[in-house]
C-alpha cells in the first residue's frame, strides 16, 4: 500500500505524470528516496481502422513498485513487503519536475552522506521549461 499525506493512496490520476517517493524499511529506519511514473507511453499500430499509429498512455505497475535499487528490491523479496512503508512525497504533473523534486529532496536529505539511506547516486539534467512555474 501507498500512502499520501498519513492516507492510503490507491488511485491513478489522470492530471499527474508521476510522484517522489520514499520508501522506509520498518525494521532498521532505513530509506530510500526515488520517482515513479504513474504512466507509461504505448504505440497502438496501424489496422484495418487506424491509418496512422496512435500514440497513448497506460497505467505503470506504480502500484507493485518497490524501487530501482537493487539493495532495495532483494531485501523487500527476502524479508516480505510488510516490512515496508511505500510514501508519496510530492504528487507531480510532468516528468521534470519529478526530476526536480527528487533530485532536490536527495540533496537536502544528504542521501548519498548518511548510512539511514540505500541511494547511491544522484542523476538529474532538467530544464526550467520542463517545470510549471507557481
Amino acid at each position: 500500500m501507498w500512502y499520501y499525506e498519513n492516507n492510503e493512496y490507491n488511485e491513478t490520476p489522470e492530471e499527474y505524470q508521476g510522484f517522489v517517493y520514499c520508501i522506509t524499511e520498518l525494521d532498521t529506519g532505513k530509506k530510500y528516496i526515488g520517482k515513479k511514473n504513474f504512466w507509461k507511453p504505448k504505440t497502438l499500430p496501424k489496422n484495418s481502422k487506424r491509418t496512422r499509429r496512435v500514440r497513448t498512455r497506460i497505467e505503470s505497475d506504480w502500484q507493485d513498485y518497490y524501487g530501482s535499487n537493487k539493495e532495495v528490491q532483494l531485501l523487500v523479496e527476502s524479508k516480505g513487503s510488510n516490512n515496508y512503508k511505500r510514501e508519496i512525497l510530492k504528487l507531480c504533473k510532468t516528468k521534470g519536475e519529478m526530476s526536480y523534486y527528487e533530485a532536490k529532496l536527495q540533496f537536502e536529505k544528504d542521501v548519498l552522506l548518511s548510512d539511514e539511506y540505500y541511494n547511491e547516486f544522484i542523476g538529474c539534467k532538467i530544464h526550467s521549461k520542463h517545470l510549471i512555474k507557481t
